[in-house]
């Protein structure tokens, strides 16, 4: 895999920061692997594996604060872990795929390096029916390229006042969790597609999830690290959505 140190510093550098936020950093992992010219094959189920380690890593440290809504959570993961699944089953042309990873990264760096969301001091669980609904797109999304679905989740329940900020670190950290363990299952043969490296991103994304999440739960915050991520995923997005 070519350069190897690199891909594993970003690899780390993104664990440590969606962590931080109950995410497990699939976009950041595609971005770095689009950056360094990781095929497009590879892609898809190394930043799922990884994405299991740091989301399990993470829901681990926020479930132990106490920060997670059940009422919140099943209803969203009862309509996405089928499509994820279903989604994971699909594999898209390389061309189109990189499309959709390109347009991917560039929500994910928008959503980075926006001031984010200020939700309102009170809270209310889902209407059952739209979470269902919304839940089943996210995870045919996250299935189709590769992410948990964390980075469209976590804003919506902030905007639409469904959860605090740390009962959507922890909602996301497990929503993550499942839906890239169905997007796995879809297709267990992509598995073999996993670059022999993988031990070292695995390591790399495992040290770097331990920080952010334990960081996470003390609510500290990495603006600096945050805006250079950002960057990567912009460079990053038009690189795949230029096919190069």
């Amino acid at each position: 895999m070519p350069d190897l140190a690199l891909l594993a510093l970003l690899v780390f550098a993104a664990a440590l920061l969606y962590s931080s936020v109950g995410h497990g950093g699939a976009s950041g992992y595609l971005a770095a692997m689009g950056l360094v010219g990781v095929a497009a094959a590879v892609m898809k189920p190394t930043a799922l594996a990884l994405n299991v380690l740091v989301a399990g890593v993470g829901s681990v440290q926020f479930l132990r604060t106490g920060a997670f809504s059940w009422p919140v959570f099943w209803p969203f993961a009862l309509g996405s872990v089928p499509l994820a699944f279903a989604g994971g089953a699909v594999t898209l042309p390389s061309p189109v795929y990189k499309q959709v990873v390109g347009a991917v990264l560039l929500y994910a760096a928008w959503r980075l390096l926006s001031h984010g969301v200020r939700p309102g001091a009170a809270t209310h669980p889902p209407p059952v029916s739209a979470a269902l609904g919304v839940g089943a797109a996210i995870g045919l999304l996250s299935g189709l390229v590769g992410v948990g679905g964390g980075i469209f989740l976590s804003p919506l329940l902030l905007f639409m006042g469904w959860a605090g900020m740390r009962e959507t670190a922890g909602v996301s950290a497990l929503f993550i969790l499942v839906n890239s363990v169905a997007g796995l299952a879809g297709h267990l043969a992509s598995l073999s597609l996993l670059p022999r490296e993988t031990p070292v991103l695995a390591a790399s994304a495992f040290a770097g999830g331990l920080i952010g999440a334990t960081l996470g739960a003390r609510r500290l915050s990495m603006p600096a690290l945050r805006r250079l991520l950002g960057v990567v995923l912009v460079v990053a997005g038009v690189k795949m959505l230029l096919g190069r």
